[in-house]
């Protein structure tokens, strides 16, 4: 079909303890983004937690969350498969509670408007 394009989205990224960082926006009102997966890697020897929100740039509000302090267990991974339409006004934010022990990487399709 034309104008859809299947790529890696966003990441590979670490994130980091300050919760309100901007993981992920597409800048163009001309296309939209439907993500269909989310990689999160734990690369330590301890479990870690993550949060995502849903909103606007470097802010996070209660009502918006996607994950609250969900676990990754030590040397392991979590892919969430899913269909999250994002839009140039949507902010994909958030972070860990520990300072680059997980990596996160977003896969899906995108679509010219």
């Amino acid at each position: 079909m034309a104008g859809i394009a299947y790529k890696r989205t966003f990441g590979p990224l670490a994130l980091t303890t300050t919760l309100t960082t901007n993981v992920y926006n597409n800048a163009s009102a001309l296309i939209y983004d439907l993500i269909r997966q989310l990689h999160i890697s734990n690369k330590t020897g301890s479990a870690a937690t993550f949060t995502l929100y849903i909103g606007a740039t470097g802010a996070n509000a209660a009502g918006t969350e996607v994950f609250l302090g969900f676990s990754v267990a030590a040397n392991s991974s979590y892919d969430w498969y899913t269909a999250l339409k994002l839009v140039s006004t949507d902010f994909l934010v958030g972070g860990s509670n520990t300072t680059t022990a997980l990596t996160i990487i977003g896969t899906g399709e995108q679509y010219v408007v």
